[in-house]
């Protein structure tokens, strides 16, 4: 069995980097991949793919020893089961809110008796290898994505779901529902608030606490929160702050604001 860099790093005591692909490209996969993520998170939620995009962004990855994740665009365990059957080394659940959720989240990512997920793992045998059933359970990492003001005051229930690896903030839809306005890096004080008290409760509870941050200033202050499953910007994100950056300083010809 292929092994998970992801929980290869958290079983070192180390932190977990992730890229996260919201552009529907084989080569912008494989373009990531190259740079030295710990991981790669192909988004299905807001991104712009869908299961024909992904499945080859997953083989671009797999060039690598980057670990695939995939962000599943709802809880539902006919997506799920795709996406690890096409080789998902993770799955990022959104809108997780009660235990019961996340119950049923992990029952869809894990083969019985932890679980109900149906065996036909398609692609997942040739990138994983032949064993792949019989380690699966304990490869695989299932990742409930905490982004409300329910699911925060749940956490501790949450928490408590068998067989559950992490933990993935959502800041952006956790500040709208605390009566914020959308957007990377929240420090409104309550909702910052909440993001200390998941990491806090993440470490009691033995789960890995992950966040999505829009700045490294905001990846640093998260780091020494106890954060250790980081993703940064999309690929979209970078392109879009890339050329609009660089393309007013080109036309300005003003070099020293230029990025090589």
């Amino acid at each position: 069995m292929r092994k998970n860099k992801a929980k290869e790093i958290w079983a070192a005591g180390g932190e977990v980097v992730t890229g996260w692909l919201g552009i529907p490209s084989s080569v912008s996969a494989e373009l990531m991949a190259q740079q030295g993520w710990d991981a790669l998170t192909v988004d299905l939620q807001h991104g712009a793919s869908d299961y024909t995009d992904m499945l080859p962004m997953l083989q671009a990855i797999s060039t690598t020893d980057t670990a695939p994740f995939v962000r599943v665009p709802w809880n539902d365990p006919s997506i799920i089961g795709k996406v690890l059957d096409a080789g998902a080394y993770g799955v990022i659940c959104p809108m997780v809110n009660t235990a019961d959720e996340a119950a049923a989240f992990v029952k869809a990512c894990r083969y019985f008796p932890q679980g109900g997920r149906s065996v036909g793992p398609l692609r997942a045998s040739l990138y994983a290898g032949a064993d792949y059933f019989h380690h699966a359970n304990d490869t695989v990492v299932t990742m409930a994505m905490i982004e409300s003001e329910e699911a925060v005051k749940n956490l501790e229930d949450i928490l408590k779901t068998p067989h559950l690896d992490a933990i993935f903030v959502g800041p952006s839809d956790l500040a709208v529902t605390m009566g914020e306005v959308p957007g990377f890096d929240p420090r409104y004080p309550a909702v910052y608030e909440a993001i200390e008290y998941i990491a806090a409760k993440c470490k009691e509870a033995g789960v890995i606490p992950g966040i999505h941050c829009g700045s490294v200033a905001y990846g640093v202050d998260m780091r020494k929160m106890g954060y250790r499953f980081m993703a940064y910007l999309s690929d979209f994100r970078m392109l879009q702050q890339s050329v609009s950056r660089n393309l007013k300083a080109f036309r300005d010809g003003s070099v020293s604001e230029l990025t090589p």
